[in-house]
């Protein structure tokens, strides 16, 4: 029987099985990546002399939440030590309370009053605030989302996308929004369904521009746009594309307008966010020529707000959902016309010009049967 010693048997291995694994491209992708975003956030410091904060510019805000995130994940922190030439990644030996005042990073023993679902306050908690933070977590998949974030950021500086205020209509598979400073892609709506408050809601899957994602739910995603969050509107030329659909088969039906009072009455000037809401079959601006001598428009010239064209549809019935909708804050008040008979208006009513308008969105999508209108908060509300 043949002898070999534990250096001939290492020395003879043609398949090389014995070799150091050599590790894969991806992870240094990664790596890179990694440190290519962390690099960003040295440039930032460089140029102004702090690191970035939790400020209203969304570019600063984003770097702040890249840099939290990377202050959680420790395999981070060690691979970036070689990079961190601010030392902020350094860890605080705490010796005293002064120590952990000044060691505040998140924020959580500061006195800003202002909501923040990042910030833990008040306990118990509430439910959306757990299920947001509870449920982030690292993207895995990140690689294949860079694009469409880097695309969108640029249609923002180019101007072909706008950040507009939210409203839970623009929940759509394939929106982006802007929650606190940071792109989130909705990718996902899983079954919605009605909670148990009868209110609409689903899990869902958010990808974050800061490399993470998220399962939680749609209402506690749409809290906190309310709170401090944008839509991120289509690009121009997809809005264009649509605009552009009406064909010359299509029948033209009539418009939809709202009107604002120009009447020096001070029952009548004195009301705030006053719109009337009607129809005619045609051109509004000859409609109201004769505005100062008819009770329907208050006896007084009016100012034209917004014309919408409508094509193959009942028009007459169109305003009259609106004015359903609208119902409990029509205005009440008698107007006299010239023969000294009394006319009490129904097309005006109190509420905010863009909630009128994103109603009239809401009826031609079909979707207005999911809405009611808080007149107290002067806002939607998914039913």
């Amino acid at each position: 029987m043949v002898e070999y010693s534990l250096d001939e048997i290492l020395a003879d291995d043609p398949l090389g099985l014995l070799n150091e694994p050599k590790s894969r491209a991806k992870a240094l992708n990664e790596d890179d990546r990694l440190m290519s975003s962390f690099e960003e956030i040295n440039t930032f410091i460089d140029k102004n002399g702090s690191e970035p904060k939790k400020s209203t510019n969304m570019q600063e805000r984003t770097l702040h939440a890249r840099l939290e995130g990377i202050r959680q994940n420790p395999e981070k922190i060690e691979y970036l030590k070689p990079y961190d030439r601010f030392n902020i990644l350094q860890e605080v030996e705490i010796n005293s309370i002064d120590d952990i005042l000044n060691d505040d990073v998140f924020g959580l023993l500061g006195s800003d009053d202002s909501d923040d679902i990042f910030t833990l306050k008040n306990i118990p908690k509430e439910r959306e605030q757990t299920d947001f933070v509870a449920q982030r977590k690292h993207c895995k998949e990140f690689d294949k989302y860079e694009q469409l974030f880097e695309d969108v950021q640029n249609d923002l500086n180019s101007g072909n996308r706008k950040l507009v205020k939210f409203n839970e209509r623009f929940f759509e598979e394939g929106n982006f929004f802007v929650l606190k400073g940071i792109l989130a892609y909705l990718e996902k709506i899983f079954k919605p369904q009605k909670d148990k408050f009868n209110k609409l809601d689903a899990r869902t899957k958010i990808i974050f521009e800061n490399g993470t994602e998220s399962n939680m739910l749609l209402r506690s995603f749409g809290k906190g746009l309310y709170e401090d969050g944008y839509f991120v509107s289509e690009h121009e030329e997809r809005v264009l594309n649509k605009l552009s659909q009406i064909t010359d088969e299509d029948n033209k039906s009539g418009y939809v307008y709202i009107l604002e009072s120009l009447s020096q009455d001070d029952k009548i000037s004195s009301i705030k966010n006053l719109y009337k809401i009607g129809y005619s079959t045609t051109d509004v601006k000859d409609r109201i020529k004769n505005a100062i001598n008819e009770p329907t428009y208050l006896m007084a010239p009016v100012r034209i707000i917004s014309v919408y064209e409508t094509y193959n549809m009942n028009t007459q019935k169109f305003e009259q959902l609106i004015h359903r909708f609208f119902g409990k804050v029509c205005l009440n008040v008698d107007i006299f016309g010239d023969d000294g008979k009394r006319f009490t208006p129904r097309e005006w009513f109190i509420l905010p010009l863009e909630i009128i308008e994103q109603v009239i969105e809401l009826i031609i999508t079909g979707e207005i049967v999911n809405y009611r209108y808080d007149e107290k908060n002067e806002e939607l509300i998914l039913i």
